[in-house]
């Protein structure tokens, strides 16, 4: 090996301190992430810069920061490492079988993930899912999940997010409620105790924007799962919107019902989500086609399940 190949191909351990120092923004917080000494990072950091001949961080007594040099390095660094753990995982779990670690929505994975999941355990015996509960965007590498389910817009930086479905909602009370508060529009509506999700902030107000009801809409009780404000709404407190592909069992036994039959289009769909790094990791690839494949079958036959 040259000279100027060695000079291109620093240890790992120099790239990994670089790695963890670039995102933590301190050599100290770096040490503890690596369980090294803070003069351990220092050295390794140092030779680094002296290997590529480039001044990676600039350094205060305010603390560290990148140059433009190591910010360019570091993206591409970021990523490099990213890669090798993927391949090193998918090398180890080989040897026993493959593993997917699985990030879901709570209501979402109750009600109409995991009642099909013994589907793509009968057609892949030899993939083991572990499941983990997540809302919103997290980091796969840190929580050491490999695809998750997500509600929201494709814009999860660094994956890859492929559609599933839209988001259906409905106005929905108990039969009880319904009887002593009759509606006959969308406007009656405005009048009644309204259920919000914590998570859908602007659900109601797109509601009546969507059905070109003027004005703001109640405020009301909050919820942060919908299985909360489901068990709320069957209580007779008011009405709730609910999606409607995750309230099926509810409207067909009666428990809840629909306060007007109009549906509309949540601003949120719902996304598969995989780091660009895991998408050839086949438990990846092949729970991936599996799931399409059940959301093209329920979409057609809505009662597939």
């Amino acid at each position: 090996m040259t000279n100027l190949s060695r000079r291109l191909l620093p240890s790992t351990a120099a790239l990994a301190a670089f790695e963890s120092v670039a995102r933590l923004g301190s050599f100290s917080s770096a040490a503890d992430e690596l369980s090294l000494t803070q003069g351990a990072i220092s050295r390794q950091i140092s030779g680094l810069e002296e290997q590529l001949g480039i001044v990676l961080f600039d350094r205060s007594s305010r603390g560290v920061a990148l140059t433009e040099p190591g910010r360019s390095y570091a993206k591409a660094i970021g990523s490099a490492l990213s890669q090798i753990r993927a391949a090193s995982l998918q090398v180890m779990t080989k040897r026993h079988g493959d593993t997917l670690n699985l990030a879901m929505l709570p209501t979402f994975g109750t009600r109409w993930l995991l009642p099909r999941i013994p589907r793509f355990v009968a057609q892949h015996p030899d993939i083991t899912l572990n499941f983990a509960t997540r809302i919103g965007i997290f980091d796969f590498e840190r929580d050491g999940l490999d695809v998750a389910i997500h509600i929201g817009q494709p814009n999860w930086p660094g994956a890859e997010c492929t559609f599933l479905m839209d988001e259906m909602v409905v106005p929905v009370c108990s039969p009880k409620f319904q009887a002593d508060h009759p509606v006959q529009s969308a406007e009656d509506l405005m009048r009644l105790p309204l259920l919000h999700m914590a998570s859908r902030p602007g659900g109601w107000a797109h509601f009546f924007e969507t059905l070109g009801v003027p004005g703001a809409p109640a405020q009301g009780m909050r919820f942060e799962q919908f299985a909360s404000v489901g068990q709320a709404c069957s209580a007779g407190l008011g009405v709730a919107l609910m999606p409607l592909f995750l309230i099926d069992a509810e409207l067909k036994s009666g428990a809840l019902v629909q306060a007007l039959p109009q549906q509309v289009r949540s601003p949120s769909s719902y996304y598969l989500v995989a780091p660009i790094t895991k998408m050839d990791f086949r438990p990846v690839a092949l729970f991936r086609a599996w799931l399409i494949d059940e959301v093209g079958r329920y979409s057609n036959e809505p009662d597939y399940a």
